[in-house]
């Protein structure tokens, strides 16, 4: 491999593998209203949220992390503005305090904040305006949840990316990412360039695991499978993973390592291959490389789709922790690759209609079948070039499904937000 490919990867990696302090996308919001505070040097007077369709999906039935139970987009914002830190950028409410908690809910009450839909922007899109006694302050994040693109102060702008600016800002190249060179890379990266990051993934996602399987979250996915389906480690690696969800979407404090800008998927792509490792007594080397498999895979998928979109993460993310636990099994590129199509071929496609409890389950789903995948490989059975999707290599097939995720389900997605705020009646 060579070291414009070794260095790309690494990179993507640690872009990509970050803590974050609840769902991405109501921190988003909670790290635009605090950097719009920075900016504009006094507590404001009112406060005016624009989003996209896509953010408003995401936040509408969420709770907000260290909140006492709030939820929403108002909520999040109002958190931000009046305890976030926005050097924290995704922990911007890792230390909000009790007081801050209920000067944020006597603002939701009093409508100190009002939301509006925002069209014609990108998927991922937050401005916040705030009017303060002296001073206006503008601060707009797109793309990504903690890319500042705008920030305006008493109109006069102090800082502004063009779109040839933002993409020069993305350092790495994640066009260079395939399956082959992605195995390549996780069999010879050293040690030493992925313990930091992909144990601090290893800790914080199996943390936050283990609280949603001891404790009462949502719908309680994860503590559910574990009593009705036994203890086998295709249900544990399954568990695990929708523990996590579990607990994150309904309030769980604790940070999660994300993958693709969610920590959803970072727990999809980690905590089942964590599982099956421990299960099967892999060596921790071999266990560390086979999450880097996990990680560019489901990125190298997301890549085709986007950050947000009627196409659900979770499903990538298995993709990625079901060639990961080939990988563990001995599998080459030939099987990683049935893995995959196999995955793909049964649950590409399922919808995203928000962050929720639900999310717990979708993960459960989409781990089962990668599961289900990996021992279809093991038989030598799958799908075949021609059926559906399936192309007749795994990038063709990875690229179809992103396309079917980018282009074909624009529509669905704008559906399924009508339904959400209520603005379709259902014949």
């Amino acid at each position: 491999m060579n070291d414009t490919i070794y260095g790309n990867y690494l990179e993507i990696l640690r872009e990509e593998l970050v803590p974050a302090l609840g769902c991405t996308e109501p921190i988003a919001l909670a790290f635009a209203a605090a950097k719009a505070r920075e900016v504009l040097g006094e507590f404001p007077e009112q406060m005016a949220i624009h989003c996209s369709g896509n953010i408003i999906k995401n936040v509408k039935s969420v709770t907000v992390p260290n909140s006492g139970g709030m939820h929403g987009i108002e909520a999040a914002a109002l958190l931000g503005l009046v305890g976030g830190d926005a050097g924290r950028e995704l922990e911007v409410l890792e230390k909000v305090t009790d007081e801050d908690i209920a000067k944020a809910k006597e603002l939701l009450e009093k409508g100190f904040c009002t939301c509006f839909l925002e069209e014609g922007v990108e998927k991922l899109y937050i401005r916040v305006n705030l009017t303060g006694h002296t001073h206006e302050a503008e601060v707009v994040i797109a793309d990504k949840h903690t890319r500042i693109v705008h920030i305006e102060k008493d109109k006069k702008v102090l800082f502004h990316l063009d779109t040839e600016e933002k993409e020069q800002g993305v350092h790495a190249d994640k066009s260079l990412l395939n399956i082959r060179d992605i195995l390549d890379f996780a069999q010879q990266v050293k040690l030493e360039d992925i313990r930091y990051i992909i144990g601090r993934q290893i800790e914080m996602n199996t943390a936050i695991s283990e609280e949603g399987l001891k404790n009462h979250y949502g719908a309680e996915v994860g503590r559910t499978l574990l009593k009705n389906y036994g203890n086998d480690v295709k249900v544990r690696a399954r568990a695990r993973a929708a523990a996590g969800s579990d607990a994150r979407m309904n309030g769980c404090s604790l940070p999660v390592v994300i993958n693709s800008g969610s920590g959803n998927q970072g727990m999809t792509c980690s905590l089942p291959v964590i599982e099956f490792a421990k299960e099967w007594k892999i060596p921790e080397e071999k266990m560390y490389r086979a999450l880097v498999v996990s990680n560019l895979t489901a990125i190298h998928q997301k890549k085709y789709i986007g950050s947000l979109s009627a196409y659900c993460g979770a499903v990538s993310a298995a993709c990625g922790a079901g060639a990961a636990i080939t990988y563990l099994y001995g599998g080459g590129y030939e099987e990683i690759s049935r893995t995959i199509v196999n995955t793909i071929a049964n649950i590409g496609g399922m919808i995203c209609d928000g962050a929720k409890s639900s999310c717990a389950a979708k993960i459960a789903s989409a781990v089962d079948a990668a599961i289900m995948a990996h021992f279809l490989e093991n038989e030598d059975h799958g799908f075949l070039p021609g059926e559906g999707l399936v192309q007749p290599d795994v990038e063709g097939t990875i690229r179809s499904l992103g396309y079917v995720g980018r282009e074909g389900m624009k529509e669905t997605d704008v559906t399924i937000l009508n339904i959400m705020i209520d603005q379709t009646k259902i014949p």
